[in-house]
């Protein structure tokens, strides 16, 4: 085997290709990098990042494109590259190891392992040289190396100590089922970590915490307590008005690095700015807001414009750009006013530009004004334009173009949903072929998802997240449309999802059953991060189901699937749509539309049923012409106009025939 190269060049992703040209002899992870480490008796250094990570490239820059450096680590290590995008599961792996440590996680992450992929010792970024109180790489390099050889009883008795610790956390944990009071009890506890002033959670730095703030957003219809709605659309006011949003372009950064939302980590992610268009448009229909509308339009038209891949879309865009972080996006005084001449001092008083700037002597765009007048907002629409366009001629930010399936699923949700809520049908067609470019592009030659693709080339297999995600956007696109065919795609992923992934006591891991390059026990988790968990979006799926068809097996898997990590040691505080799922089975219920879908009044009615605000409620379109094989739930009584109904379970409120009616069967029931 050809060992003293680098092998990322037929990689298929874009941040391993990032470093197929580091004299690093990087291997991309599998069985032949763990043989060779056993080959060589040597560790392997392992390093997770991704395409759009600062931290990665300035690790990358100072210490995997040093020669010497380099040299060290091809002498001493097996060194492998992982994009954390295309293998979360192996990222979940050795970031819960890290945890174990007691170290904060972050990405870069860089872990030692034996020749088995145990780990032994981790950590994030390290310098080239000795500073803020952390030792250089090439010291660590060094220490493990060190250590290998000397003390390797030692490392041994580390990596069983903290490979039996995850074996522990994937053991299943069942619990009983959860109680209004455990969300009440998880509810106000997170509730007190509010930032009562700038919005979000906690001090900088400042994630929007998307799974969150959706909970928030239930717990207001389940209680009746309007201050976490208040609270998730303070967020949105915040995070829409600051920095972290990209005024000329659209879309939002990953965080903010302080805690008022002003300097954002530029890079801009597909899983982000879905969850945020989402949550735009949950709270649009409760508390209307131009501005919501008009950050959900540009985020969507920033998507067309910049992400689209075939009808999918990318996974994200770089921060830097010539190895400046956010060189794209910021600006001066001086800059602005050459743009725009007399129109400059009306815009830099908008969004706070002044000579001496707000970061690093430059300006990062918020607005700091009120909404004016329409002809007001009209001019500082023109100047946004006119700066748009100059900011076009800058050299550009990288653009990680693989498709993955589960953000891909998110985006395909958040689009279903808001083109009924802002009233833009066409939406609701991106939707639809980014749904059908995942499900035909995204499939193996065994016909199973796949995780990952990129110009033609198959990635990683599909996993939990996966089939999650596109099972609730295939449920979100039958609400909307209420084609058949969609349900039963929804059906079809749930099933596999059950089936490949299920651990037969209700619950579920990340990989699949015959997963053969991940180390270890199988990961499971029910954590919401900055990304949704496939547990929780499964059980959210599980639980809209059961509403849509009254099946009672729906019911029953979503129970199981609560109740399996209902029982974890780390409490079910941090798996918000776990609570959400919960909810919505007790508590939800379905708007049944019973008309042709082509009728222009059964369209009224389930146009207003999509408008609804509460969570909690499904749509399901009933073109009684459209189901041959029997309709999805007991027949309800014919009516010779379309009606609309609110059922739970079994049981069915009288018919209504106008969208005001229905507007108030949503009200009534909230």
């Amino acid at each position: 085997m050809d060992t003293d190269r680098n092998h990322l060049g037929d990689a298929t992703s874009p941040y391993l290709l990032q470093h197929a040209g580091n004299p690093v002899h990087w291997r991309q992870w599998g069985p032949e990098a763990l043989a060779e480490a056993r080959r060589r008796d040597c560790p392997i250094l392992l390093s997770i990042g991704y395409a759009a990570c600062h931290w990665c490239h300035v690790m990358a820059h100072e210490s995997f494109e040093n020669v010497e450096t380099a040299n060290r680590m091809n002498a001493l290590f097996v060194n492998v590259k992982v994009d954390r995008e295309e293998r979360p599961d192996i990222d979940h792996i050795y970031m819960t190891a890290l945890h174990a440590m007691g170290e904060q996680g972050g990405w870069p992450l860089t872990m030692f392992l034996d020749p088995d992929g145990r780990p032994m010792y981790g950590g994030t970024y390290w310098p080239p040289a000795p500073r803020w109180g952390r030792p250089s790489f090439g010291q660590i390099l060094e220490g493990v190396a060190n250590a290998w050889w000397d003390r390797r009883a030692d490392l041994a008795k580390n990596a069983s100590a903290l490979s039996g610790h995850m074996a522990e956390l994937s053991s299943p944990r069942p619990g009983g089922t959860l109680t209004p009071d455990d969300l009440t009890q998880v509810g106000d506890a997170l509730f007190r970590a509010v930032d009562p002033v700038h919005g979000g959670i906690g001090r900088a730095p400042k994630f929007p915490n998307a799974p969150l703030f959706r909970f928030f957003w239930n717990e207001m219809f389940r209680r009746g307590d309007e201050r976490f709605g208040e609270a998730t659309k303070k967020l949105l006011d915040a995070i829409s008005a600051g920095g972290i949003y990209d005024h000329l372009g659209g879309g939002y950064a990953r965080y903010s690095t302080d805690a008022q939302w002003l300097v954002p980590h530029f890079e801009k992610m597909l899983y982000d700015n879905a969850q945020i268009l989402e949550l735009l448009a949950s709270v649009h229909t409760r508390w209307p807001d131009p501005v919501f509308a008009e950050r959900a339009r540009e985020t969507v038209v920033w998507l067309m414009r910049e992400m689209r891949v075939g009808s999918a879309f990318a996974a994200s865009l770089d921060a830097d750009q010539d190895g400046e972080e956010g060189a794209f996006y910021v600006w001066t005084a001086d800059e602005i006013d050459a743009v725009l001449g007399p129109a400059a001092a009306q815009f830099k008083a908008s969004y706070d530009v002044t000579p001496e700037g707000n970061w690093e002597g430059r300006t990062v765009l918020r607005r700091v004004t009120p909404r004016g007048a329409p002809d007001e907002e009209a001019e500082l629409a023109n100047a946004r334009a006119a700066l748009f366009e100059a900011r076009e001629r800058r050299a550009r930010p990288g653009r990680d173009d693989k498709v993955l399936a589960d953000w891909n699923g998110l985006i395909i949700a958040a689009l279903a949903r808001a083109s009924a809520v802002f009233a833009t049908p066409q939406w609701l067609e991106i939707a639809r072929s980014a749904f059908d470019f995942v499900l035909t592009t995204l499939s193996g030659v065994d016909g199973r998802l796949l995780h990952a693709w990129r110009a033609g080339r198959a990635g990683a297999r599909g996993m939990l997240d996966d089939y999650a995600a596109m099972a609730r956007a295939a449920i979100a696109l039958f609400e909307a449309s209420g084609d058949p065919n969609d349900l039963d795609a929804a059906k079809r992923l749930v099933i596999d999802a059950l089936g490949r992934f299920g651990d037969g006591q209700g619950g579920v891991y990340l990989t699949a059953t015959d997963a053969a390059d991940v180390p270890g026990a199988r990961p499971r988790h029910a954590h919401d991060g900055a990304i949704p968990s496939g547990a929780g979006l499964l059980a959210e799926a599980l639980a809209r189901l059961w509403h849509l068809t009254g099946e009672p097996r729906w019911r029953e898997a979503a129970d199981a699937l609560i109740r399996a990590f209902s029982g974890a040691p780390e409490g079910i505080g941090g798996s918000p749509l776990l609570l959400l799922a919960a909810d919505m089975l007790e508590r939800g219920g379905c708007i049944v539309v019973d008309g042709p879908l082509d009728d222009s009044g059964a369209t009224a009615l389930a146009d207003a049923a999509l408008r609804g605000s509460d969570p909690g409620l499904t749509v399901l379109r009933l073109d009684r012409t459209r189901w041959r094989g029997g309709l999805p739930r007991d027949e309800p009584p014919r009516s010779p106009r379309p009606v609309a109904m609110l059922c739970r379970g079994q049981a069915c409120s009288l018919p209504v025939a106008t969208p005001e009616a229905v507007e108030e069967l949503v009200i009534s029931r909230s």
